[in-house]
């Protein structure tokens, strides 16, 4: 269980990665290349389509997952059938994109780009399917395969466009075509495995229409409550806020990225230890929230030290550097995301998805009230500080759910040791910012001192070095 946990959560990895990368570099190069406004216009109409994908699809990606993680013989019914209502949801979802956009006060050549980035709707929910299949096979690997060589591709590919005078317009087009690719590839890969079931069961699709509703309400509200500060900041501030706030969030994608792939890859195996008992599900949620601690407690720490000359060298524009304490500030939420992120997969593990919904709902309408006040007034610094609190208030209502139906969140057992490496981490860069003048050289340094850090703590942990040598000649 071990290596395939170890094995599924590296290959999501590897994609989230690789996304975060080229979304990361696309984000930068179009800082420099364009400019914030253009930067934000991208980030706007990518907000637009994550939106309306998220409410389409991704309510029954989790639901195809653990429903397929305990009855894979029924791949072949949820390949036709669940298709057909990807298909049905996604053109519903890019009406209603080009209704919100067509009634906001937008330039037309933003409300344009907008159209055109909803159109990946399509291509990305349909693949769900596949992806879903992969899942719930344990065959994450599969989903690498499929996406990471044209996420790499499809890079230079945009750079090139921009560079060649077609702007927004053009990346929005490469993305849409970039996510066809992958949504034939995948399926060639599935139809090798999976022989499908050419009828539309209508007792499947009634029986997923009602199973689906609180998943997609929680995906649904909690991509909303995500992406509310960039809707607010577009209507309130305008394209360039807009791009400075971006470039912020881009930061934090690692992050991000990195918490995504370990509860994704750990999620069959919580779904699967529902029926062994509240220890083994305790001892999933403990190791990924202290995994993501380690790195998160460290980042942020990072972020406040040098949070200014990171903006300087990724996008080369001072206007980006002056974000430097809105980053600081938005940084301390991964603290809390390092806890969300498992408990929330973990109840819905459990059917207990209700109190998901339930946390969006409320996090979101503090988050509209609070963003529209908090922008209104004090624009950027204004939505990284609404950002923090929700966070933290979400933080609260996973806690309460699993300790009031679950089990109690050790906090100390959790956190002990990665404090320990964040100690030792402040001293590293209290030291660096006063002997190394140079950004590269600061981030290799604290990069390869931090790596080592966690080695000799994982070394210790284990016995030691005679110990971790006395188990490998054993085996």
């Amino acid at each position: 269980m071990g290596k395939r946990l170890l094995g599924n959560s590296l290959s999501i990895f590897a994609t989230r990665l690789t996304q975060s990368i080229t979304t990361f570099a696309l984000s930068a190069f179009i800082a420099r290349v364009l400019g914030a406004y253009e930067l934000g216009q991208y980030l706007l109409a990518f907000g637009y389509y994550f939106i309306f994908m998220s409410l389409a699809s991704q309510g029954f990606k989790v639901l195809f997952t653990r429903e397929l993680s305990r009855n894979p013989e029924k791949a072949p019914t949820y390949l036709v059938s669940g298709t057909l209502l990807q298909l049905l949801f996604s053109t519903i979802a890019y009406a209603v994109l080009v209704l919100v956009i067509y009634l906001l006060p937008y330039q037309d050549d933003t409300t344009l780009v907008c159209y055109v980035m909803g159109l990946t709707i399509f291509p990305f929910s349909l693949s769900n399917i596949s992806e879903s299949i992969f899942q719930a096979k344990e065959k994450m690997y599969l989903i690498t395969a499929t996406t990471v060589p044209i996420y790499i591709l499809r890079l230079p590919l945009m750079i090139w466009a921009m560079q060649a005078g077609y702007g927004v317009m053009g990346l929005s087009l490469v993305i849409f075509l970039s996510e066809i690719l992958i949504l034939l590839f995948q399926w060639g890969l599935m139809l090798r495995s999976v022989i499908p079931c050419w009828r539309v069961d209508q007792a499947f699709i009634r029986q997923s229409v009602q199973s689906v509703r609180t998943f997609v309400a929680i995906e649904g509200v909690s991509v909303i409550n995500a992406r509310m500060q960039i809707l607010i900041l577009s209507v309130l501030g305008g394209e360039v806020i807009v791009g400075l706030y971006g470039a912020i969030m881009q930061l934090m994608q690692p992050f991000d990225i990195l918490s995504t792939s370990l509860t994704v890859g750990v999620f069959p195996s919580m779904s699967k230890a529902v029926d062994l008992g509240f220890q083994r599900q305790q001892q999933l949620a403990e190791i990924s929230i202290e995994m993501l601690l380690m790195v998160s407690l460290p980042l942020v720490t990072a972020l406040i030290f040098f949070g200014r000359e990171l903006l300087n060298l990724v996008y080369h524009r001072p206007d980006f550097g002056n974000a430097a304490v809105p980053l600081a500030i938005v940084s301390l939420g991964l603290i809390a995301s390092s806890f969300i992120r498992p408990l929330s997969h973990l109840l819905v593990a459990n059917r207990l998805e209700r109190i998901n919904m339930r946390e969006v709902i409320v996090t979101t309408t503090l988050m509209g009230i609070t963003g529209i006040l908090l922008i209104s007034q004090f624009q950027l610094m204004g939505a990284a500080v609404c950002v923090l609190l929700m966070r933290f208030i979400s933080l609260g209502q996973y806690v309460y759910g699993v300790s009031f139906n679950l089990f109690s969140v050790r906090f100390w057992k959790i956190l002990k040791r990665p404090l320990l490496i964040t100690i030792q981490m402040t001293l590293v860069f209290w030291i660096l910012e006063n002997y190394v003048q140079e950004i590269l050289r600061i981030t290799i340094i604290s990069t390869v001192i931090y790596f080592l850090l966690v080695g000799a703590l994982a070394m210790f942990q284990a016995g030691g070095v005679r110990t971790i040598y006395a188990k490998l000649l054993h085996k």
